[in-house]
């Protein structure tokens, strides 16, 4: 999304970026020719047809991607290849229970959103049902879609006249999407927009209906269900630390720190292999806000929210028992409503005699990966602790061994953070499928939690977050030092600091490859704050100026990464790296357009990743700025290679900043030219949406792909005078894309997407 707390940079660490690294490394031999000596898998080319190195010169056939490429658009309508339908399933506000109204799409409803569809579809997964009612990998006609809802900053279209003090009816209202001037000081007391607000976010759980080639949901379901910001959690982590960790978690609403409430801003997800869901919490930082003239927590406290960017200590007084300066409303002044628990838990001063007496520390209980069991609706929701605590974006698992650990990959979706890996001390058995929570309490709760260092010869390293670890132990930041390991794994960010994890672009979502089990990340984009010739780096190698000038400079384009582990092992602490693919518009100069992208696959800022089972696809979703001028947000299908199946090359930067130019050059790794027979362009959303979570059916015949925040940049035109909108879908669509009242006012949806012919998508 365009107006995020994830472009905000809260690493003020000394941690080397790649540029500190290569120059060690250049005088290392050619990386093709040392990966060929020491790849973990026998060779590329004994690998699947599927994986094989396109573009090389030892290169096996690769198959096709059977579409035509669809253009560029920036239409209000979803675009797809002919041959191929487009449905909705479903959108914001649709009721889950069929005594709820259908959804008015005003902003009228009394209802608290509830029992309703969330807003800002995200991350998504299917789970099977079968005949015990238990969680099956076989496509058994019965399943269950679970959905993220990653809402944010904007609340305007479930009000009729958009967000009191901050709306149409606002003091200083600028424009949808952004929080520019915003006043949020004083909401309506009777809380009912707060309460809307407040259960937007977080999981929807439907179960799916088909009759003949038609998707849709039950609202009957017994299945049906919302995990929202008020949803009671439990909080769980491993044995030996569980009473410091709850410690961390103690405020009036549970003295004894063993539960909360809520998940917030949901945005990539995971699925086990035991069958329950992920929801990663992202932007969770930015809800909570202080009182001008309120206290402030201890010098500790406020260092760690300064690295999270909660409450940032810029906004407050001296650390310690100073007074806040402003009102410091990060989000959406929820605590301003009343006294009830359930709005003044965003008041984060410590008000009261000790943490048991208010909600100071309430932001600790945010950060998590939140596991839910789709299959028991009356199952509490963990919030796993042991993955540690971060703006979680998405999080995979590696390819399942029986017998060995299991390893997740998560990225922390913010500039200059980190790439992370949780790897369970249980190994993993097949019998634990269908197991809930009571597996997730298995592999979830005990292992060991790993940051990310990329070396600029192509290797890297895995770093044990862990209290036993010297640079831990002895780490001292503004007042932040680590007292146990709870801490470690509470504040995960100043431990990888600790550690001298490798600051990355972004680390959005990751997706492992079924073919060979390689993982691969989303690094969306970067500014020329950090990215300039002379900052460039081996993994970041690319400075300069957006073409149309769009989205300024630095790599507003963004690109992929990708790694193998040592010997395909969970367990590895090293592995081999390169880069997949760069964004980039397709008439940029060489230098930028690295990829050889043309009008069929050229794209921008990749966010969404994932990787169909059935095809082996890797499919590619935009969340961009830099290229809408020309085309709307995407999704492409591509079909990957393997890690080192490319070359080493020389990058020419060139950035023009304030009337004067710098340049430089940089070397790097790229994986094959995929070309566009590999790699082409499969969807465009409508205006101002970002295409984002995808799923399948296990016969690769439909995809799931869900569509964010259309029309956001929907601008107000004046006091009580309402809305320019910038976009009108699905309501003002036709076809099967037609969905829900042409109000005029956009909703973020769900949509199936098959070929007319029956075949699998793709290919």
């Amino acid at each position: 999304m365009s107006s995020h707390a994830d472009d905000l940079n809260c690493n003020t660490s000394n941690n080397e970026h790649f540029n500190e690294v290569l120059e060690r490394s250049l005088k290392q031999p050619t990386r093709r020719g040392f990966l060929r000596g020491t790849v973990g898998l026998s060779a590329a080319a004994a690998l699947p047809a599927l994986s094989a190195c396109g573009g090389s010169d030892d290169a096996a056939p690769s198959p096709s991607l059977s579409f035509n490429a669809v253009e560029k658009s920036v239409d209000d309508i979803v675009k797809v290849p002919a041959g191929y339908v487009v449905q909705v399933v479903h959108a914001t506000g649709d009721p889950l229970d069929p005594g709820l109204a259908a959804y008015s799409n005003l902003g009228s409803e009394a209802d608290d959103w509830s029992l309703r569809i969330g807003d800002h579809h995200d991350g998504m997964d299917l789970f099977y049902i079968d005949a015990n009612l238990k969680y099956t990998e076989t496509d058994t006609g019965r399943a269950l879609l679970a959905v993220n809802h990653e809402s944010s900053a904007d609340a305007h279209f479930f009000h009729p006249r958009g967000q009191t003090s901050g709306g149409v009816d606002g003091k200083k209202f600028s424009q949808f999407g952004g929080s520019d001037g915003w006043d949020l000081k004083n909401r309506p007391a009777d809380g009912l927009e707060v309460r809307k607000e407040m259960n937007h976010h977080g999981v929807s759980i439907v179960e799916l209906s088909k009759t003949g080639t038609t998707w849709s949901y039950k609202k009957d379901s017994a299945y049906n269900r919302r995990v929202t910001a008020q949803t009671e959690v439990s909080i769980a982590g491993p044995a030996a630390h569980l009473n410091d960790i709850k410690a961390l978690m103690v405020t009036v609403f549970d003295t004894t720190g063993a539960k909360a409430r809520g998940t917030l801003n949901n945005c990539g997800h995971g699925k086990t292999p035991w069958g329950t869901y992920l929801a990663c919490e992202e932007n969770w930082a930015v809800y909570f806000g202080m009182p001008a003239g309120s206290v402030a927590p201890d010098a500790k406290t406020v260092a760690a929210r300064d690295r999270y960017g909660v409450v940032r200590a810029e906004q407050l007084g001296a650390a310690g028992t100073a007074l806040a300066k402003t009102n410091t409303n990060n989000s959406q002044g929820w605590h301003t409503v009343g006294s009830e628990s359930q709005y003044a838990r965003w008041n984060v001063a410590a008000s009261g005699v000790s943490a048991a007496n208010d909600y100071r520390n309430e932001p600790n209980t945010f950060g998590y990966n939140v596991e839910i069991d789709p299959l028991t609706p009356a199952s509490t929701p963990a919030k796993r602790v042991a993955m540690g605590r971060f703006a979680h974006e998405a999080a995979v698992y590696g390819l399942p061994v029986s017998g060995k650990p299991l390893a997740f990959y998560m990225g922390c979706d913010s500039r200059n953070e980190y790439i992370y890996k949780f790897v369970s001390t249980s190994n993993w058995s097949a019998s634990d499928v269908g197991g809930g929570m009571t597996a997730g309490n298995k592999y979830l709760n005990e292992g060991k939690l790993y940051a990310a260092k990329f070396n600029a010869d192509g290797t890297g390293q895995w770093l044990l977050l862990d209290i036993s670890v010297d640079a831990i132990k002895n780490f001292s930041k503004d007042g932040f030092t680590f007292a146990n390991q709870a801490e470690v794994l509470v504040f995960a960010r100043f431990a990888a600091d600790a550690v001298g994890a490798t600051k990355m672009d972004r680390p959005e979502w990751g997706a492992v490859n079924p073919t060979n089990g390689e993982i691969y990340f989303a690094l969306t984009n970067n500014n020329s704050t950090n990215r300039k010739p002379n900052t460039t780096d081996a993994a970041n190698p690319r400075s300069y100026n957006d073409p149309d000038g769009n989205k300024g400079s630095g790599n507003p384009n963004g690109h992929i990464i990708r790694f193998r582990e040592t010997n395909s092992e969970s367990t590895a602490l090293g592995f081999r790296w390169d880069i997949f693919l760069f964004g980039a518009e397709e008439d940029s100069a060489a230098s930028v357009n690295l990829s050889g992208l043309t009008a069929a696959n050229s794209f921008s800022s990749p966010d969404g990743l994932w990787f169909s089972k059935s095809t082996g696809i890797c499919w590619i979703q935009t969340d961009d700025g830099a290229f809408t001028d020309e085309t709307n947000c995407m999704l492409l299908a591509a079909i990957p290679g393997s890690v080192g199946d490319g070359k080493e090359i020389t990058v020419s930067n060139s950035l023009t900043s304030g009337g004067s130019t710098t340049t430089g050059s940089q070397k790097t790794f790229l994986g094959a030219a995929l070309g566009e027979t590999r790699l082409r362009r499969f969807l465009v959303a409508p205006k101002g949406a970002e295409v984002t979570g995808i799923t399948e059916t296990p016969d690769g015949k439909t995809i799931f792909v869900n569509i964010q925040h259309p029309g956001e940049n929907t601008k107000a035109i004046g006091t009580g005078s309402g809305f320019v909108f910038e976009s009108s879908w699905p309501g003002s669509a036709s076809g099967t894309q037609k969905y829900g009242p042409n109000t005029g006012r956009p909703r973020s949806a769900t949509l199936a997407i098959s070929r007319t012919d029956g075949g699998k998508i793709g290919l």
